[in-house]
This record gives C-alpha cells, structure tokens and sequence, in this order.
C-alpha cells in the first residue's frame, strides 16, 4: 500500500487547511486510517484515525473541536480538516494505514500503523 499525502502549506494563525491522503495498492476499506504529526525535535505524535466503519473517531486533545477526519472509501482517500490553526500546529502531517484493525476500531498508537505516508508540511505564522 502507498499513501501520498497532499494539501499542506503556510497559513495564518486562525486560518484552515484541507489535507488529502489517497492510497494505493490495496483496498483502501480494509484499513483503519490515521493522522500523526511530528514537530522539528519533538516525537511523531497522534492526531485523529477513524475506522473501518467510519464510526470511531478519536482525536488528541489538543486538536478536538477545530480537526475533522473523514474518509471517501470510493476515492481511497482520508481527509483531515484544519481549522482554528494555531503556531503549536506546526508540524509535518503524516497519514498512515493499519490493516489489522477491527471493524469499528482506531488505533492511536504508532505501533498500530503498517503504511505511512511522506508527509506534508503545515505552517501556521502569528
């Protein structure tokens, strides 16, 4: 499976930012899906993951109520919704793929992923 991930950029604080991972190489409803993160000297950190079956949805903390997650199982692409940005968004935004999940399950650990994307850079000045 690959993943591409694309929609990253340099936004103002408060602005909004749509990113898109479509994946390849596999059926793309077989996999739960998630959004990591990794700012410059600090760990690759959870996001948001939805399942298989789109009902579960965790977020970090620091992220409910301004990102959406969401899933088009017929275009093999999750989307991540930024809004509300903030500078402490800054990061490097990987999507990643976990194929032993169950039906309604979405992992938050790194360890649950077997695929990841590249990456895709969100800036976000003040």
């Amino acid at each position: 499976v690959q993943l591409q991930a694309s929609g990253g950029g340099l936004v103002q604080a408060g602005g909004s930012l749509r990113l898109s991972c479509v994946a390849s190489g596999g059926t793309f409803s077989d996999y739960a899906m998630g959004w990591f993160r990794q700012a410059p000297g600090k760990e690759r950190e959870f996001v948001a993951s939805i399942s298989k079956s789109g009902r579960r949805i965790p977020y970090a903390g620091s992220v409910k109520g301004r990102f959406t997650i969401s899933r088009d199982n017929a275009q093999s692409t999750v989307f991540l919704q930024l809004d509300s940005l903030k500078p402490e968004d800054t990061a490097v935004y990987y999507c990643a793929a976990d194929f032993g999940a169950r039906w309604d399950y979405a992992g938050s650990s790194k360890e649950s992923y077997d695929y990841w994307g590249q990456g895709t850079q969100v800036t976000v000045s003040s």
